[in-house]
């Protein structure tokens, strides 16, 4: 994998981030279910070094669903409890090892995609839920729910995936330091080039990495920010320009980019075509695929070809949507898809 490709997680977290930190749920947006507090949180365990943290909502004996938000670094936030019925689904949010309210906060000890997996069989254990679970996940999400039903299809009533990655060796280069954003937004890019210091110049993900886990809290800062800024310009189709100066506000991104880069250092801890080679593991799994026509974060090209792995899956191309979820055709897109699920 080249250092060039690798460089796309770094991207990859930040615009799961700009569509969940900064509350984009837009409150009474049709559609979708309304806010409501978990009935149930707690902390779990998983190994000497992490506990992770989860939030249950919705009806105690509905239908398990299992969300996995993307990443990996970032966390969950309200908006994805709110595409199912609460009367109808039993809601698992987890926050993966390091992320959100999980403890060690950009731990990247033992955190690693075979962790992340393991992590969901010993939620649902704790939990006691015995029932097949339809698996919710867009960008990261996406491609920890494909490892997760590959590795656990018996335990999967059905796929929600948006925004797809599957960190295959021919997959695109596609973050905004790759050729394709900087071909349409050379701006954004070049704000981004001139906060690195001249020793990470050129960037590297391993230069980034020693970055988020160093000492110099101010460069992390700096570097964060005009990524942030770069990442929801590149993830939205329509970004307004007050939104991307606004970056997070104080909301601190060091964290989660350290175990964003730790995952693309070490090659997200996948084999090469590992998801797409046993993707035959899944048939029989109903699988609905989401994408955005002009996500240049997450093309569909990648979609596209999980679908032909998949021929009894749904493509679903959203003509006027890049990678945020918060778009109103994706919002609409995936809310029908879980309703496939009822």
């Amino acid at each position: 994998m080249s250092p060039l490709r690798k460089l796309f997680l770094f991207s990859f977290v930040v615009v799961t981030f700009a569509s969940s930190a900064r509350g984009d749920e837009t409150p009474g947006e049709s559609g979708l279910f309304d806010a409501a507090p978990p009935f149930k949180t707690g902390h779990l365990q998983v190994d000497d070094v992490h506990q992770i943290y989860y939030a249950l909502f919705g009806n105690p004996d509905g239908m398990p669903v299992i969300v996995l938000h993307g990443g990996p670094g970032s966390g969950c936030y309200p908006r994805l409890m709110q595409y199912f019925d609460p009367r109808k689904w039993l809601i698992v949010l987890h926050d993966q090892r390091g992320a959100g309210q999980s403890r060690p906060v950009g731990e990247v000890r033992a955190n690693t995609t075979q962790h992340l997996v393991a992590d969901v069989e010993k939620l649902r254990a704790h939990l006691g839920i015995e029932k097949k679970a339809l698996v919710f996940g867009g960008s990261w999400g996406s491609t920890l729910a494909l490892a997760y039903a590959e590795t656990h299809p018996e335990s999967v009533r059905g796929l929600v995936l948006r925004g797809v990655f599957t960190a295959s060796d021919d997959e695109p280069l596609n973050g905004f330091v790759g050729p394709m954003p900087r071909a349409f937004f050379p701006d954004a890019a070049a704000e981004f080039d001139a906060a690195l210091p001249d020793n990470l110049k050129p960037c590297t993900p391993q230069k980034l990495l020693d970055l988020f886990s160093g000492k110099d809290a101010a460069t992390q800062r700096r570097v964060a920010a005009a990524w942030i800024r770069c990442a929801i310009k590149t993830g939205e189709l329509h970004a307004p320009d007050e939104k991307v100066n606004a970056g997070w506000g104080d909301f601190d991104a060091v964290p989660g980019a350290r175990i964003d880069c730790h995952y693309a250092v070490n090659g997200f801890f996948l084999n090469g075509d590992q998801l797409l080679r046993d993707a035959d593991k899944l048939k029989g799994i109903p699988t609905i695929i989401i994408n955005g026509r002009y996500d240049v974060i997450c093309p569909p090209t990648t979609a596209w070809r999980l679908h032909r792995q998949l021929p009894q899956s749904k493509l679903i191309i959203v003509e006027e949507a890049g990678h945020f979820e918060s778009e109103p055709g994706t919002t609409q897109a995936l809310l029908t898809a879980v309703r496939e699920f009822e």
